[in-house]
């Protein structure tokens, strides 16, 4: 919670923290339950009503809180790695998925550190977006806005230390959890197992990645030598206890938020293109 409060805090500073929570949770409800991450999309536009903003302003926030755990991500697996020997299909995933971050966070230093350049008729000098359609100028623009907004604060540097002590704690949490079903893995086996079903979730698919998870927590586990039988158990054992009661909170959060899926869906469908 905490990264994504500060994040939001640096960029809408007007929201109160009961209302940051019930956004989080009522988001979490909203991804597992509906295909395709659409809690993302319902997070931006519960805010931005709550706000009265455009959609497009809860865009940067959300990205850096997403690049940050992608940051933490790529340097968990790099130290992993040095601890525990990774299949070799797994460290070329890797290889590419630390180069995309980085890329990524390349991108957002430059928005984020560029200053705007004016020119003398009083309008800023863009000779590269002045061939791009005024549509996408202007959205290249506001996002330019708020990624700059957000990183020259402090929350910002704060939100992406807190993400990795977060992430710690969701590792030590599944690791815990090997340990209490019997199988005596190090912390870095857990946590490369963790890794595996976190690339294996990343890309929006099924609600709640039921079976997704599932399939790749048996893949994880067989890789470090638990039989299938015993994988398949644990999975859905580590699914429900790390699933479910988040799933409830965001039930009782969007419940108290005044919205329902019904409305978010129709809001989102009828929102103007940006």
């Amino acid at each position: 919670l905490v990264p994504i409060f500060l994040l939001l805090r640096a960029a809408h500073d007007k929201l109160p923290r009961r209302r940051q929570s019930q956004l989080h949770f009522s988001a979490f409800f909203i991804n597992d339950i509906l295909p395709l991450r659409m809690g993302e999309i319902g997070r931006g536009y519960i805010v931005s009503v709550w706000m009265s903003r455009e959609f497009v302003s809860m865009i940067p926030s959300m990205a850096l809180e997403r690049l940050f755990e992608g940051v933490w991500l790529a340097i968990g697996i790099g130290f992993t790695a040095i601890f525990v020997p990774l299949p070799r299909d797994l460290d070329r995933a890797a290889d590419i998925f630390g180069l995309i971050v980085l890329a990524l966070v390349g991108f957002v230093l430059f928005i984020t550190l560029r200053k705007r350049r004016i020119d003398p008729s009083g309008g800023a000098a863009r000779p590269f977006r002045a061939k791009l359609p005024r549509r996408l100028r202007s959205l290249l623009r506001r996002l330019g806005d708020g990624f700059r907004s957000i990183g020259l604060s402090r929350n910002f540097y704060l939100a992406f230390f807190a993400s990795l002590f977060f992430f710690v704690l969701q590792a030590f949490s599944f690791w815990f959890l090997t340990m209490a079903y019997g199988f005596h893995f190090s912390f870095w086996v857990g946590a490369a197992i963790l890794f595996i079903v976190i690339f294996g979730t990343a890309l929006p698919n099924v609600p709640a990645n039921i079976g997704t998870y599932q399939f790749f927590c048996v893949v994880g586990l067989t890789l470090f030598g638990v039989g299938k039988t015993a994988a398949v158990g644990f999975s859905i054992a580590a699914f429900t206890l790390l699933t479910v009661p988040p799933l409830a909170i965001g039930f009782f959060a969007l419940a108290r938020s005044g919205m329902t899926l019904a409305s978010i869906k129709e809001k989102i469908r009828h929102t103007p293109a940006i």
